[in-house]
């Protein structure tokens, strides 16, 4: 498939082909304005605030998993990724934030009365959560007393509802442990710690939550990652693969930035008397080349396993292991290839880029962080190699 082609496919089910495109396309170049001129800011902060988020729901990131039943979008997955794409080239933190957009899926097995409460005001809800380590949760009548801390709450300065994990008791099935359960209620009923201090993705706001015997009723809880209760498309789409996709379209979007900056440096300034431009040096058209190619074919796989696996969905079709497994293997290799080009161009800027103020600074931290994602770990390779030799893996799949 050629990129025209990925391309045409990629607006198949666009929100660009609805009568609101326009509209909608308006509100993404503010947003993208507002996150190019405010990244330091977020960093500063250390997490972005309501007021941005505010303008990201204008722009529909929030609303992009909620059901349509409850006033949503439920966009197709190809389409809501090409949006942190494009956030990711402006702000990887700003990126990473939006991406928890996706994360209103992880909501759909909640009892429909549950989600009707969480929708009760408007689709644009944001939801965030740092569910591990895993919490003892004591049972009580009607649900669960819950204390203890989770880290990684990315977002969770401007969410509304956060989530926390707690352990399943519930015995395994033919060997498989049950899942994880996650408890939700209103963010302002969670204790956030301000202690995110990190090398990268700095803006995110990924501190830890903590809670003191908070009672969670049985209908605000639900297993991580199952199927939602929602009769749509979206719901029908495997979860935990998408949860890799988001992620893994902050690292794409930032590659497509790195390679943006250094393509604008080919004939600027010259720092030592005499030396040839940097367009004009052999090993950075080399390195550019490379890297673009590098970019481009990382980036159709990630697309186009994301829009087979839609056109399943939609076709009533059971997402097979296999395809998952491409789901999960794509979002890693779009991850961790645009990572490498972040580094390439960062080494083809020359001594320019080691100044704290160049930008590529912040894009070589922030793709580094992406790539530490359990989610996007090198495990998914041998995970991956096992599926397509007909063996089990040896190393378990995050779930």
């Amino acid at each position: 498939m050629n990129q025209s082609i990925l391309d045409a496919r990629l607006q198949h089910a666009g929100v660009n082909n609805t009568p609101d495109g326009q509209a909608h396309e308006t509100a993404m170049d503010a947003l993208i304005r507002e996150v190019s001129a405010r990244r330091d800011e977020f960093d500063q902060l250390s997490y972005v605030p309501k007021d941005a988020i505010a303008t990201m729901k204008t722009a529909g990131i929030f609303r992009a998993s909620t059901p349509k039943r409850f006033g949503g979008d439920a966009l197709p997955p190809a389409d809501f990724l090409q949006m942190i794409e494009r956030i990711g080239t402006a702000d990887g933190s700003a990126a990473w934030v939006a991406a928890f957009g996706s994360a209103n899926t992880y909501l759909a097995p909640l009892p429909l009365a549950t989600q009707e409460k969480i929708y009760a005001n408007g689709p644009d809800q944001v939801y965030a959560g740092g569910l591990y380590p895993l919490q003892t949760a004591e049972a009580v009548p009607g649900g669960w007393k819950v204390s203890g801390r989770w880290h990684f709450a990315s977002g969770c300065k401007g969410a509304d509802w956060i989530g926390v994990g707690i352990k399943n008791d519930a015995p395994p099935v033919n060997g498989v442990p049950a899942p994880a359960l996650m408890a939700v209620c209103p963010a302002d009923e969670v204790e956030i710690v301000d202690n995110w201090n990190v090398v990268g993705m700095q803006g995110t706001g990924s501190h830890d939550t903590r809670l003191k015997d908070k009672f969670f009723a049985h209908e605000w809880t639900c297993a991580r990652g199952a199927p939602g209760l929602i009769d749509e498309p979206l719901f029908r789409y495997p979860s935990l693969a998408y949860q890799a996709e988001v992620h893994a379209a902050v690292n794409v979007g930032l590659a497509r930035a790195a390679l943006d900056i250094v393509t604008e440096m080919a004939g600027g300034a010259k720092i030592m008397p005499g030396a040839p431009r940097l367009g004009d040096r052999a090993y950075y058209r080399i390195k550019l080349g490379l890297c673009e190619a590098k970019w481009r074919s990382a980036r159709m796989f990630f697309y186009d396993t994301c829009i087979k696996a839609w056109d399943c969905v939609l076709a009533g079709d059971p997402v097979s292991e296999e395809l998952d497994t491409l789901l999960r293997l794509s979002a890693t290799y779009a991850a961790r290839t645009s990572a490498e080009v972040v580094q390439e161009a960062y080494q083809i800027a020359g001594m320019a880029a080691i100044q704290r103020t160049h930008r590529l600074q912040r894009i070589v931290r922030d793709a580094m962080v992406v790539t530490q994602h359990a989610a996007l770990s090198e495990s998914i390779y041998e995970t991956a190699g096992a599926v397509f030799a007909r063996m089990a893996p040896t190393l378990a799949v995050v779930k």
